[in-house]
């Protein structure tokens, strides 16, 4: 397809980003909904043990994503780049190699996540009386993986191929799934969190196999059999580009990690226990994957407005793309900071009761560690931009700014001094330093595109 033919090269910008982002947004808010609804009824139908077995899982869920993104952000950033300049064949091909290792990669890491279950929870952070609950829901979630990752990856894909509502369709039915089958398993069937875990890879199956009739029936780009046949020169270049979102989410299971251990250490010798900390956290994890999610989706969704348009060197509308999408991203970072200001403790209680310290706790915590939340929707958008554009080392270091060189360092070195507040007080300050160096690099980008 020409440019002049293109959308993407001539629509008028504000309609072409809601016609992408809005299905990207839905998408990723479908995929935090997974974790969510799941930490919802099983706060309310198992306790707070059972939030803190799922913030213990929750790194399984990070690294799993975190190859699907490598491998479909990857390939749909390839694929809109070769389009835009006129290189059809080559970014079908690149898109058969990153389906076909998005199916054999997600086979691995459930095959790993079984073989090494139990050290592996322990190293998350599992206390003793949490564990048995991490087990059960890990255990049976591993079996889904290789669906939740296809799933993650092929929608990237699905979404360059100009299908962003198919995507948004597909991730939404296994969600609407997940939501119905929870409180049946666990209420009426009364199967505690194993009901949470066998909803979840229902849900995951289905949209799986939404993505997989996707490609073998409504697809616009050209696939053989021979296009799924994994090629180096492929990988490379998937790896390239998808590298940044990939990093992103490790730094990601990093740092959760890393908390979950500090908090159980430092929460051990506070008024709140281990257990306390490691149910608010997990909660208030799952809460603002929500607001990540809107601002991924919406860096998503103008990707393919900034790859096509900056392969084909019409950069007045990958500046203009760029200049709505943080406004955009700042607006809903906005209306998210004054919730969790004014209503943190309604917030929390969405996902079930607890004590009085318990409530105490999450109540600080969700407004010290996300006070500069208006502040946090410009580098993972910014992220997205530098990859979609084929930066891919600016990509990868404005997606590591946040979590491993401000706030890693941060919750190991200020508990030292200030115990478990440590934590708290690390957030606010990882998010100003990034957002800073996100604004700093962008400016410079755009200033180079003439």
């Amino acid at each position: 397809m020409s440019e002049k033919q293109n959308p993407l090269a001539s629509a008028p910008l504000g309609g072409l980003i809601a016609k992408f982002a809005v299905p990207a947004v839905i998408s990723m808010l479908v995929s935090a909904l997974y974790n969510i609804v799941d930490q919802i009824f099983i706060g309310q139908g198992v306790g707070m043990l059972g939030n803190a077995a799922t913030n213990i899982a929750f790194p399984v869920s990070i690294i799993a994503t975190a190859t699907a993104l490598l491998l479909g952000i990857g390939s749909a950033s390839n694929y809109n780049l070769e389009m835009g300049a006129g290189k059809e064949k080559r970014a079908s091909e690149i898109a058969g190699t990153g389906l076909s290792m998005l199916v054999i990669s997600g086979t691995v890491i459930g095959v790993v996540i079984l073989l090494f279950l139990e050290p592996l929870l322990h190293v998350f952070g599992a206390t003793k009386d949490v564990l048995p609950y991490a087990l059960d829901y890990t255990g049976i979630t591993a079996l889904g993986l290789p669906f939740f990752v296809l799933t993650t990856g092929g929608n990237h894909i699905i979404r360059a191929d100009r299908s962003p509502t198919y995507s948004m369709v597909c991730m939404l039915t296994g969600a609407i799934l997940n939501t119905i089958l929870d409180p049946v398993f666990i209420f009426v069937f009364h199967w505690g969190i194993k009901g949470a875990a066998a909803a979840t890879i229902i849900g995951q199956i289905v949209s799986g196999l939404l993505v997989i009739l996707y490609f073998a029936k409504f697809r616009n780009m050209e696939l053989k059999a021979s296009s799924f046949r994994p090629k180096g020169e492929y990988l490379k270049a998937i790896a390239a580009l998808g590298m940044a979102s990939c990093f992103n989410q490790i730094a990601m299971a990093v740092v959760q990690i890393a908390m979950n251990n500090t908090l159980r250490h430092y929460g051990a010798s506070s008024a709140y226990g281990s257990d306390i900390p490691l149910a608010c956290v997990g909660v208030i994890s799952k809460v603002n994957s929500v607001f990540m999610a809107i601002c991924i989706g919406i860096s998503q969704g103008c990707q393919p407005i900034w790859g096509f348009n900056y392969g084909a060197k019409n950069y007045k509308r990958v500046r203009g793309t760029y200049k709505r999408a943080a406004v955009l991203c700042t607006a809903i970072a906005t209306l998210f900071f004054l919730c969790f200001q004014i209503f943190p403790r309604q917030i929390v209680s969405i996902f079930g009761t607890g004590s009085e310290a318990y409530f105490h706790f999450a109540d600080r915590y969700l407004k010290i560690f996300m006070f500069m939340t208006f502040a946090n929707g410009i580098q993972p958008m910014s992220s997205g931009f530098f990859t979609s554009i084929g930066k891919a080392r600016l990509g990868i270091v404005m997606s590591l700014t946040r979590q491993v060189l401000f706030l890693l360092p941060l919750i190991l070195i200020f508990p030292l001094f200030m115990g478990i507040d440590g934590v708290m007080y690390a957030g606010p300050i990882a998010d100003a330093a990034a957002a800073s160096l996100a604004v700093i690099f962008a400016v410079r980008e755009l200033r180079k595109m003439k």
